[in-house]
């Protein structure tokens, strides 16, 4: 009996002792890298950085954003892509790189399926249709009848051609039977700048970017692109309000890794994200950048990604939209 006794007490010393190391076994060694395919300023990379600095915290250990920019955020995917599985370098996936350019039927140098991992989603966002203070038309009916008086002359930005911002353009244009003219920018920072500075003249942008610009008085919101409004911006009307009933063009992001991470890496990181969209302050800049519906398992975001890659691709054929390989 004594024996037994301490066997059981030595098992459960031991259990105790492993826990914290196996617990320490499902985080990456070193520090961790979350790839932005964008450069400083958008959307991708303000919630990358939010998310970032908690599990920093959380992880006790160095995470860093790294921006590698270029179409519209393939370059940063085809980069994960082909990392070493070990968590150390993670993306900060977007509908970009994970809907839209495979409904482009683009040659890309990763499959979005076969090649990640999802780990967990981050936030869905309208985009928001905004101008510089100068422009004439500051709401939808108008910027419609002023289009169409000036075909082909009126300016929006984007960042990138087949980006979100650029499909819901070319939603708004087969729509409201309009020509526009697209001018596509290495990011939304770039294009934000250009827009301000009244170089373009409006734009789709994600309202974690346009925000910032919008409460400053920067830039004028004509409308945003969900069925619902946004809980950060609740006087500014859907496109839906605005005469296009139906128009919905949101963009995601989430955290993936590259395919063939351990599951149990997965599954704790998917925990920890979870645990710091909870957290108060994260939701609180998560309300104020129009994010929303963020965290949940991990099943769930991949089974989102799927619709999301099906929706695109009948928007395409659709609204034509081309560009180039």
């Amino acid at each position: 009996m004594q024996r037994r006794t301490f066997i059981s007490a030595t098992a459960a010393t031991a259990a105790l002792v492993a826990s914290p190391m196996l617990k320490a076994q499902t985080l990456p060694s070193g520090p961790v890298r979350i790839i932005v395919g964008f450069p400083p300023g958008g959307g991708t990379d303000a919630l990358a950085r939010v998310v970032g600095q908690k599990l920093s915290t959380m992880w006790n250990t160095s995470v860093v954003i790294e921006n590698k920019g270029g179409a519209a955020g393939v370059i940063a995917a085809d980069y994960v892509a082909k990392q070493p599985a070990d968590g150390n370098t993670l993306l900060m996936a977007h509908i970009n790189s994970h809907a839209l350019a495979p409904a482009l039927g683009l040659k890309l140098g990763y499959n979005p399926e076969r090649d990640y991992v999802p780990i967990s989603m981050v936030g869905v966002t309208p985009n928001m249709l905004i101008c510089n203070a100068d422009q004439p038309a500051k709401t939808v009916k108008d910027l419609v009848a002023l289009c169409k008086a000036k075909p082909g002359q009126i300016s929006f930005a984007s960042a990138g051609g087949g980006s979100a911002q650029h499909f819901a353009l070319e939603m708004f244009k087969l729509q409201a039977k309009i020509f526009a003219l697209h001018i596509p920018y290495r990011g939304s920072g770039p294009a934000l700048v250009d827009l301000i500075g009244g170089q373009v003249n409006y734009c789709f942008e994600t309202m974690t970017s346009a925000t910032p610009h919008v409460k400053s008085g920067k830039a004028i919101a004509l409308a945003q692109t969900r069925l619902k409004r946004a809980k950060g911006h609740p006087n500014v009307p859907t496109m839906a309000e605005s005469g296009f009933p139906g128009f919905e063009a949101t963009v995601w992001y989430g955290l993936m890794g590259p395919s063939k991470m351990p599951h149990a890496m997965v599954q704790r990181m998917n925990e920890d994200v979870n645990k710091v969209l909870a957290m108060p302050d994260v939701q609180e800049k998560m309300d104020q950048y129009g994010a929303e519906d963020g965290g949940g398992s991990i099943e769930k975001f991949a089974t989102f990604i799927k619709a999301e890659q099906k929706k695109w691709v009948q928007v395409a054929e659709q609204a034509k939209v081309k560009v180039d390989a």
